[in-house]
């Protein structure tokens, strides 16, 4: 299928659609990228080089897919990383768009916008993803404390806390690192059916870009298997291959390349546990 996604772009490294580019890619998907902000590395190596793409820019590229008919093609629009909150507007505009040439286009956001207690994100971004963006986007992918932070609820109230969330709008959402015991990670994934979990190693320190491979991941089995636990299963478990080998090596960055085929077929065999519904 075809896939637009708005994300942040990196000269090296694998995170943003750097990450979920390849991933799309290597499930089959068609891929057309544009590009958030244009960086030299994620800003988490030291310090970085570039900047955000003016809004103007980027809806002058989207526009220019819409203006050659295209948009009816697209099966799925895949938000990342913004950079701006001028931004949204020019997302919420396209995704508009696109499901006027295709009303059955699936919305997928990973809103990026924190971790470990700590906001990443320019003042503005975080209201403008929860209140114009969120609610027209049919699956949602924050980590525990980027739902906390969407919602106000302690990270610790997860499954409260998607219900929240789903009440706004989003069909599915997807809550990466749920929880963390001992050696194990919890990936938790609710709609209005059931909530269900799934549970894979964990790994300290793991590289830059593992929640936009999973969210990668998910949207594109999802979009051809429409089975929410399938989709879960698989991204958890490709994910986790790809973080083995990383830290096997000792990188710091995702090895996609050296792993794209266990992004189609994971080592890891994961069970989907259903904790209601």
């Amino acid at each position: 299928m075809q896939i637009l996604t708005v994300t942040s772009h990196v000269v090296y490294g694998h995170v943003g659609g750097q990450a979920a580019v390849l991933a799309l890619q290597r499930l089959g998907h068609e891929v057309w990228h544009a590009p958030t902000v244009l960086f030299s590395n994620h800003p988490g190596h030291d310090g970085f080089r570039g900047e955000a793409v003016a809004p103007g820019l980027l809806a002058a590229l989207l526009d220019g897919v819409a203006e050659r008919g295209w948009l009816a093609g697209c099966a799925a629009l895949h938000i990342g990383y913004l950079g701006r909150p001028e931004t949204v507007d020019v997302v919420t505009s396209i995704m508009a768009r696109a499901r006027a040439a295709n009303p059955a286009l699936l919305v997928s956001c990973d809103p990026i916008l924190g971790d470990a207690g700590r906001v990443y994100v320019a003042d503005g971004i975080v209201e403008a993803v929860r209140d114009r963006l969120l609610p027209r986007c049919d699956i949602v992918t924050p980590n525990a404390f980027e739902l906390s932070l969407l919602t106000g609820r302690p990270a610790d109230d997860a499954m409260a806390a998607m219900a929240d969330l789903r009440a706004r709008g989003p069909r599915i959402v997807v809550c990466t690192s749920a929880a963390t015991d001992g050696d194990r990670i919890t990936t938790l994934l609710q709609t209005a059916e059931a909530t269900l979990a799934v549970q894979a190693p964990a790994f300290p320190g793991a590289p830059h870009g593992t929640g936009d491979l999973f969210a990668a991941l998910f949207l594109g089995n999802y979009l051809t298997s429409a089975d929410p636990a399938a989709a879960l299963a698989h991204a958890a478990a490709a994910t986790h291959d790809v973080i083995a080998a990383g830290h096997a090596a000792g990188a710091d960055e995702l090895l996609l390349v050296d792993m794209q085929d266990r992004l189609v077929e994971p080592e890891l065999r994961l069970q989907v546990e259903r904790l209601s519904g």
